[in-house]
């Protein structure tokens, strides 16, 4: 819909025929346009382009409010954030009101005031899509008046009495009117709260503390939830969820492709990064750790393993390359295997153990790398012979990896290992120092973990041999 900011009285609103639609129409509206011209509806969100977001735009076209239901690191705030694409990009309302009324029909005590004393030189002012959406973290602290509203004891001091309507303090829903108010963690609401919603959610208006107030508001309403605690009896009162038109599961990706995307995708980035280089096998490798969390029956898959997981993950890998990059005066910082134990720094937060046990963290992490690493070895080497390799071994031959060993050290074991080469060739034809030592070391390490090779973990590295 066209917008026209440069109009700021009601009647040269009415002169223009701009029609004001209600939150849910305009919504619609703008959906079907962007359904029609092709456009991305939810740009950044990967891997629900076949699930949810069909689901999702069903439920816009209907009109219905939506609990999107999913474990943390879903893109659940991600994808209710995302509805503000589908707001016009401005509104009128009238000038200075709380509650964004409609410069045809106001609704709060003032704005009606005005619009009799004032008539067709109304002031009305124009509000962007960011002044439209409201978002609330249920805490157990929240109260009526913070979502609703009461009144205001200074606006009774400064002379007004209890009943008067111009006393109260308008709580959030009220200043999300004609827009979009999203409530995070629904069941973390107070009984007593999720019952101040009923009116919300099924007569569209609000009823402030004992006083005859009512407000016929124009809200959408969309709320986020685990799974466990919506569906777990007495942490959501039934009422509450029948008023919610539609409940959506999220989900973890689906591949590791999706996961990889999102890594880069959401990954802090600096300006200094031309010379970092990241192999696609290290990727895999680190998609492929928080995989393996999602199967573990060690880690509590009801709280669920978050792709926050992978990203921080990905950024401290990449940090400890670049590291080693500064500190041996290298140019290109390239991550190694060897650099995955860094990591446990930024996933120990992100995971939750069944069950917990001395050191049993630690020795979780350390086996999710090594699933992960053999994992995505096979991928690459599954029809590969690497029987030169091991040989070369056998005879004699040993190989000293790690992540403060110098890249210039690893073109020297193409030459001195008989079938190395060939294996390299398989993951990359970059020439490079710091490229081979990071091909070499999955190598050697996919062999060590396919139990072909020996490894001794000593405090200046790690030592192949047979």
């Amino acid at each position: 819909m066209a917008s026209t900011p440069q109009i700021n009285t009601l009647g040269a609103l009415k002169e223009s025929d701009y029609k004001v639609l209600p939150v849910r129409e305009e919504i619609r509206n703008n959906l079907i346009n962007k359904i029609k011209a092709e456009e991305e509806v939810f740009p950044g969100i990967i891997g629900f382009e076949n699930t949810v977001i069909p689901q999702l735009e069903n439920a816009l076209l209907s009109g219905q409010d939506i609990i999107l239901l999913g474990e943390r690191g879903q893109a659940k705030s991600r994808l209710i954030r995302g509805l503000v694409n589908l707001l016009d990009p401005h509104i009128p309302i009238v000038t200075g009101c709380e509650i964004n009324d409609n410069p045809y029909k106001p609704i709060c005590y003032g704005c009606r005031e005005k619009a009799v004393e004032l008539g067709e030189d109304l002031p009305v002012d124009w509000i962007t899509p960011s002044d439209r959406y409201s978002e609330k973290l249920a805490t157990p602290d929240i109260s009526i008046a913070d979502l609703i509203g009461e009144i205001d004891p200074i606006k009774i001091a400064e002379g007004r009495y209890l009943g008067d309507e111009l006393a109260i303090h308008f709580g959030l829903v009220p200043r999300t009117n004609r827009g979009i108010f999203c409530i995070n963690e629904l069941p973390d609401l107070a009984e007593r709260i999720q019952v101040g919603l009923f009116n919300l959610m099924e007569e569209r208006d609000v009823q402030i503390k004992g006083y005859r107030v009512q407000l016929p508001l124009d809200v959408y309403v969309v709320s986020t939830a685990n799974p466990e605690d919506y569906t777990n009896r007495g942490r959501i009162v039934t009422p509450l969820k029948d008023r919610y038109g539609a409940q959506i599961h999220t989900h973890y990706p689906q591949t590791l492709e999706q996961e990889i995307f999102i890594m880069d995708q959401e990954r802090s980035k600096f300006p200094d990064e031309e010379t970092l280089i990241i192999p696609q096998f290290m990727k895999e490798v680190l998609a492929e750790v928080t995989y393996q969390a999602r199967l573990s029956r060690e880690v509590n898959q009801r709280s669920g393993v978050s792709v926050r997981a992978s990203i921080a993950n990905y950024e401290t890998m990449l940090s400890n390359a670049v590291r080693r990059t500064i500190r041996q005066g290298q140019e290109i910082s390239c991550p190694r295997v060897s650099d995955l134990p860094y990591i446990m720094a930024s996933l120990s937060g992100k995971i939750e153990l069944e069950t917990f046990e001395e050191g049993s963290e630690g020795r979780l992490m350390e086996d999710l790398i090594k699933r992960a690493v053999i994992e995505i070895f096979n991928k690459y080497f599954s029809d590969t012979n690497l029987n030169e390799i091991v040989e070369s071994f056998d005879i004699g031959s040993t190989a000293l990896t790690g992540s403060e060993e110098p890249s210039k050290n690893y073109p020297d074991l193409l030459n001195s290992i008989n079938g190395l080469s060939r294996a390299v060739a398989v993951l990359t034809d970059d020439s490079r120092p710091e490229i081979m030592a990071s091909s070499i070391e999955f190598v050697l390490e996919g062999l060590h973990l396919s139990r072909r090779l020996n490894c001794e973990r000593t405090p200046v590295g790690n030592i192949y041999r047979r």
